[in-house]
């Protein structure tokens, strides 16, 4: 699944592989829990998580991996070191596997977000 046409984040979840169901629902629930103040909505066939509507993340299975959309260049900067290592393009993280998805690093990244607001890419 590349875009999807899901409405909300239930249908998007229904619509993924089992394999990645487990992984996607987990990034779910840290991002609801993380994102205190954000709104959970469905974005260019993808959840995201806006404040005051403009989107600062979002997640998506791809293809060939999962992405993780961290769209503040300032939290992006804050964590050059430990995103060093990662997959990144732009403004996403991207696992080539459900398992290698670090959830650690998700929620920390999470928290700088929903930290202060700050402008995105």
């Amino acid at each position: 699944m590349v875009q999807s046409n899901a409405t909300d984040v239930d249908a998007y979840l229904a619509e993924v592989s089992d394999d990645r169901k487990v992984v996607l629902t987990r990034l779910r629930e840290l991002c609801r829990a993380e994102l205190t103040g954000f709104t959970e909505v469905m974005a260019y066939g993808m959840p995201a998580y806006e404040r005051d509507g403009v989107a600062e993340i979002a997640f998506a299975s791809q293809k060939q991996y999962i992405s993780f959309y961290l769209m503040r260049g300032d939290v992006r900067d804050a964590f050059a070191e430990r995103l060093a290592g990662q997959g990144m393009g732009k403004g996403c993280l991207r696992f080539r596997a459900p398992e290698r998805v670090d959830l650690d690093l998700v929620r920390d990244l999470l928290r700088a977000t929903a930290a202060a607001p700050g402008p995105v890419c």
